[in-house]
């Protein structure tokens, strides 16, 4: 019967959700409850209403306490943590759970079924906190490990199996293996059309073989296999995976100049996406406080059990003088700000201008500003290093997240305390400093003459930045721009309607 749930998991949440609770209803067995409850929980996630997903997860903590548990109920709990996390997109709290319950050989052994799906799922988890972070390797490593855990021949087994051969032609795709990701993606369509129940499964396989064609520039193709996959779920509440073949589809439309269809799906994509945030920033609300006021239960907050109420009543005074501090900060920065917004979109103005310099000019500037003490360093070997620093500009490698001055100092074949002395005289700040102006500048330069990437996440502006995180990504935008990513767009695209 859970089998038969999972199943229904990927044909209709709603249907899946119904059937679960009504199994729920007669089924008091601890084991096959925690079972169903995290199926209901998936459910909710895909449909997008986080803020049920963690409701249901949170349930089945009331009533024993979690040392009292069997090892399998604390292992599905602890996965179902996990993944919440996951779908908030909480990366590293989900990382944390994931690494703690794969270093213990006892869930690793492979000899229970039900405890091999669990491994499978944290695997498949792992895999896909690697390829956000762009480590490609070991998401491919992480995604073969959960293959080894899905032997049984069950439906859930299947669907994971399938599931998985998507995420690696993903992977495949980003490591600039388009064919190898075609292949294996048709191969999985012509698997999951053999059952045509999946349809979450089948529009997942066409979205992703959509970006094939997109990265051919076959952008009429692309749009006739986004419409089938787009068919497939039109009438299901699959509403995170409609919001990417939504985004997708105004995308390849606007590459081929529809201006209709680019218009309606984009506004399709920009109102499913702001729902979807919305229910994704509640979702983290009540997932914090759930785990503050469960720190019993949770992995991550077993040592804070006594200060719970102490840190909960701390946290509501925090939060308002907090509040107070950021209204004074705000009225008091305000005309600074203004003033490096004005700067900054000056700066923008005349970029192109700056780029089509003359060598010789910009040698001469050089020249200016780069007179030093040569006990230190001589100029020719400034110059060098100056050269060498326009050249890696000019690549972009600046957008390399691993990049750091001994990294650039050793790629340049360059002293590190040389490199770093040219930089701070030549560009009047540190490493640091340097390689996040110039992330954005690079970033805020696209905004401004590429409208497609105004329709992007901002977590996904910072990893395509360099950013470590979002957060980084805000604080250095601000710290450049003056304003925030978010109030950035917002003015590009009035300009752009105005």
């Amino acid at each position: 019967m859970a089998d038969k749930a999972f199943q229904k998991l990927y044909q209709n949440p709603d249907d899946c959700i119904s059937y679960s609770q009504s199994l729920l209803i007669s089924d008091q067995n601890p084991e096959h409850r925690v079972v169903l409850q995290n199926i209901i929980s998936q459910a909710y996630a895909m449909k997008g209403d986080y803020i049920q997903s963690v409701n249901i997860y949170s349930q089945k903590e009331d009533s024993k306490e979690k040392e009292n548990l069997s090892y399998f109920l604390q292992a599905a709990g602890d996965y179902n943590l996990a993944d919440q996390y996951q779908n908030l997109d909480l990366y590293s709290q989900s990382q944390r759970i994931i690494s703690g319950l794969l270093a213990d050989n006892k869930l690793l052994k492979g000899d229970i079924p039900r405890m091999n799906v669990i491994t499978a799922k944290l695997y498949q988890l792992q895999a896909l906190n690697f390829g956000i972070n762009r480590n490609y390797n070991d998401a491919l490593e992480n995604l073969s490990k959960s293959d080894q855990y899905l032997g049984f021949n069950n439906q859930e087994n299947r669907i994971l199996e399938m599931e998985n051969k998507i995420f690696r032609a993903s992977f495949f795709m980003r490591q600039n293996k388009p064919e190898e990701a075609k292949y294996l993606l048709e191969r999985t369509l012509a698997l999951a059309e053999k059952s045509t129940d999946y349809s979450f499964i089948q529009a997942l396989a066409y979205e992703n073989l959509s970006r094939y064609y997109f990265f051919k520039e076959d952008y009429h193709t692309a749009v006739d296999i986004l419409e089938k996959g787009l068919s497939k779920i039109e009438n299901l509440p699959y509403n995170s995976l409609k919001a990417k073949i939504y985004e997708s589809l105004s995308k390849n439309y606007f590459a081929l100049h529809h201006d209709e269809k680019y218009h309606q799906y984009n506004k399709l994509y920009t109102e499913l996406r702001t729902r979807l945030d919305s229910s994704t920033k509640e979702g983290i609300r009540y997932i914090v406080k759930l785990v503050e006021t469960n720190q019993n239960n949770n992995l991550e907050f077993q040592k804070q059990k006594q200060l719970k109420k102490i840190s909960l009543i701390s946290g509501g005074f925090l939060i308002m003088i907090m509040g107070l501090l950021i209204y004074f900060l705000i009225l008091n920065n305000s005309l600074k700000d203004l003033k490096k917004q004005s700067d900054f979109f000056e700066k923008q103005k005349n970029m192109e201008q700056i780029i089509n310099k003359d060598v010789s000019k910009e040698e001469s500037a050089i020249d200016k500003t780069t007179e030093k003490d040569p006990n230190k360093i001589s100029k020719e070997k400034e110059d060098e290093i100056l050269q060498k620093l326009e050249e890696w500009e000019k690549q972009q490698r600046y957008l390399d997240k691993s990049m750091t001055l001994s990294a650039l100092s050793s790629q340049m074949g360059v002293n590190t305390k040389y490199l770093s002395e040219v930089i701070n005289s030549s560009k009047g700040k540190n490493f640091n400093a340097y390689i996040n102006e110039l992330r954005i500048n690079h970033i805020a330069r696209l905004l401004r003459t590429d409208p497609v990437y105004l329709n992007y996440k901002v977590s996904y502006l910072a990893e395509y930045s360099g950013f470590s995180s979002h957060s980084a990504f805000t604080t250095v935008f601000k710290s450049v721009t003056g304003m925030s990513p978010n109030a950035y767009i917002q003015e590009i695209t009035k300009s752009r309607i105005s």
